[in-house]
């Protein structure tokens, strides 16, 4: 790949630029193999200008947080990936609107606006993303989706251009929005939110911690819900009442904890993962007539 261009693009941006990165350090998964630049992302103009030269030189690239919904193969990943973490992640707020760039933790955020005795974000405290990838996916729990707060994106197209889209143009749905089907990375994000108590607060997000210990496999490195919810119910009660808690493949389980997690229990290769993946979709389609869909994004070598 033609990729000096691209670092030198970057390092004269002031991003810092590793080679021949282990994708398994990005992804809580703790799966996926190397790939041959990983761009620590430091503003979001700089993030436009490396996407345009990537697309004008047709290099492959992806765009990276906390690789939370992500599951990716092992080996040689032949593509860029842009990485939204710390040196992008700042965090502001004027009347109960929160402006929070792509790379800011869900949970800085919502501890942010706990501080500032804003309610509506408590449901996102657990959620192991950052806002660049919970506004891609309008991540949800308890109740609550970033649908429900979002007035506002930040994103580039792919040639560069900067944009802002209005929550009515941004087509959330579930564990969908409109920059799902590609073309448009996010750079920022606004969040209204509510007035509210500060201990009431905290006490929820109290709440939805304890539930999560007690019912999810957090002990466990996952891409948390493995499959999309069918519609009219659960994939977690289809996977339990065809008998797949603790079906494995090396060390890729499903948990007996809550079925709905495919769990790396250790060294769990990818092909470990989609094993079980493949199998769990086609009892249940055979035994229940249900299609289960991924939740997490695969990216493969090819």
């Amino acid at each position: 790949m033609r990729i000096n261009k691209i670092e030198e693009l970057a390092e004269g941006l002031g991003f810092e630029c590793l080679e021949n990165v282990p994708l398994s350090r990005y992804t809580t998964f703790g799966i996926g193999g190397r790939c041959p630049l990983m761009i620590e992302v430091g503003s979001e103009k700089g993030a436009a200008e490396l996407v345009k030269a990537l697309s004008l030189e047709k290099i492959p690239f992806y765009v990276i947080g906390k690789g939370s919904n992500l599951l990716v193969e092992d080996g040689e990943i032949p593509m860029v990936f842009l990485h939204m973490g710390k040196d992008i992640a700042r965090i502001s707020e004027e009347n109960g609107v929160i402006t929070c760039q792509a790379g800011a933790a869900l949970s800085a955020v919502s501890a942010f606006a706990r501080d500032r005795g804003l309610t509506g974000l408590e449901f996102a405290y657990g959620i192991p993303g950052n806002v660049g990838g919970a506004v891609y996916m309008n991540a949800g729990a308890y109740g609550g989706e970033m649908k429900d707060i979002v007035i506002g994106v930040t994103a580039s197209d792919f040639l560069g251009n900067i944009r802002e889209f209005s929550a009515e143009e941004l087509d959330f749905g579930y564990r969908h929005s409109v920059f799902s089907g590609g073309g448009y990375i996010t750079l920022s994000a606004k969040l209204k939110l509510s007035p509210g108590n500060a201990d009431e607060i905290s006490a929820k997000m109290a709440e939805l911690t304890a539930k999560r210990k007690e019912k999810q496999p957090l002990e466990y490195r996952s891409a948390g819900s493995t499959f999309k919810r069918p519609e009219g119910t659960f994939a977690a009660l289809l996977i339990e009442e065809c008998g797949l808690k603790g079906y494995s493949c090396g060390d890729a389980e499903v948990s007996v904890k809550h079925s709905g997690f495919v769990i790396n229990k250790g060294t769990a290769s990818f092909e470990d993962v989609m094993n079980v993946i493949e199998h769990v979709k086609k009892t249940v389609y055979e035994k229940r007539g249900i299609s289960l869909e991924c939740e997490p994004e695969i990216i493969r070598r090819g």
